[in-house]
């Protein structure tokens, strides 16, 4: 009997590998525009990159779980919400209920779990169109956030010590530093929750590219069919991925909420357009079956440096950064058609 392998089809991997190419090339060139237009400005100082890092930890662990949802084919976007309400929770828990900082972010990650346990559900058993499912958790996450609290909260060291000594908790390089003004060297850092974010890149890549979940998510988004005939249980496949996508946005919500140690309503609002914009201009098909975590890094580093070049500017219009992510998704929508053209003819 002919076994059927779970790996990924060889034209598959061409096209990943051609669109991954692409974001990265793309990244550096335009991370050299800004280096040479604005190097006198300290666009070429290492903290420059590591603060690009620092402002999209939350992001990355997003597009990790966004990237393994569209995998399949699918799409999440109530990811936004779920952020804000994860800062919500963590501050007004904080500061109201007298939880302790650990405590309170279990109960962030056990919140995320359950809210995607029930959209994988609904996605994967119920055969509900992922786009209608995650517009309802969208609004549920954003709903619920104003039931605890309409208003804008902050997390200083009376709420929480503990969670605000992380937060601002500095891991200096050994390299890189640059004198400033008064003479001194100041030496480059990062924060835990860009730690915990390139924590999640490496995890999630290593589950894609080496396990057979990682494996499932592929066949699934290539063609359910196909994977049902080999075997695999579609329905939990999806269900896993949902899971995965709502906890990873759970853990993002924590670093998110560490960068900007505050929480109202209107917070993260459009975040689930940045992580699909991130992993579609890293390479992941909306059509499934191709994409992969570090893409997705890659797009969200395009992100990052294309606001870092307009705040350099300081004459541009804070639109601009959406402007040029709008004209990249065009670009890189038109390169997918292609990629799905080719992906077709070779089935």
């Amino acid at each position: 009997m002919k076994t059927v392998s779970l790996g990924k089809p060889k034209s598959q991997m061409n096209s990943n590998t051609l669109l991954l190419l692409i974001t990265i090339v793309l990244f550096f060139v335009l991370y050299a525009i800004g280096c040479v237009v604005y190097g006198e400005r300290g666009f070429t100082n290492l903290q420059t990159f590591l603060n690009v890092l620092r402002s999209n930890a939350g992001l990355i662990c997003v597009a990790c779980g966004m990237t393994c949802v569209m995998l399949t084919g699918g799409i999440d976007i109530s990811v936004g919400s779920l952020v804000a309400l994860d800062c919500m929770l963590l501050a007004y828990g904080m500061a109201n209920w007298g939880l302790s900082a650990p405590v309170m972010c279990l109960l962030v990650l056990v919140i995320g779990v359950v809210f995607g346990l029930v959209q994988g559900y609904c996605v994967g058993y119920l055969e509900i169109q992922p786009f209608i499912v995650t517009m309802a958790g969208m609004f549920f996450a954003r709903g619920m956030t104003a039931v605890i609290s309409t208003d804008q909260l902050s997390i200083n060291q009376d709420v929480s010590q503990a969670f605000y000594d992380v937060a601002n908790h500095r891991i200096y390089f050994p390299f890189g530093g640059v004198v400033n003004r008064a003479g001194k060297v100041v030496m480059p850092y990062i924060g835990v929750g860009v730690v915990i974010a390139l924590a999640v890149l490496v995890a999630i890549f290593l589950v894609l590219r080496y396990t057979k979940f990682g494996r499932s998510l592929y066949a699934v988004g290539g063609s359910e069919q196909s994977a049902a005939m080999m075997g695999l249980d579609v329905k939990r496949t999806k269900l896993k991925a949902y899971v995965l996508s709502s906890l990873l946005c759970s853990i993002g919500g924590i670093c998110y909420c560490m960068n900007t140690m505050s929480a109202s309503v209107s917070q993260a609002t459009g975040l689930e357009m940045d992580a699909i914009a991130s992993a579609v201009i890293g390479g992941t098909l909306l059509t499934g079956g191709v994409g992969n975590v570090i893409g997705s890094f890659f797009g969200v580093l395009i992100n990052g440096t294309i606001s870092s070049i307009v705040q350099f500017n300081g004459k541009l219009a804070s639109s601009w950064p959406n402007i040029l992510t709008a004209a990249l998704l065009c670009f890189f929508i038109v390169l997918q058609s292609v990629f799905a053209k080719l992906k077709e003819k070779n089935k």
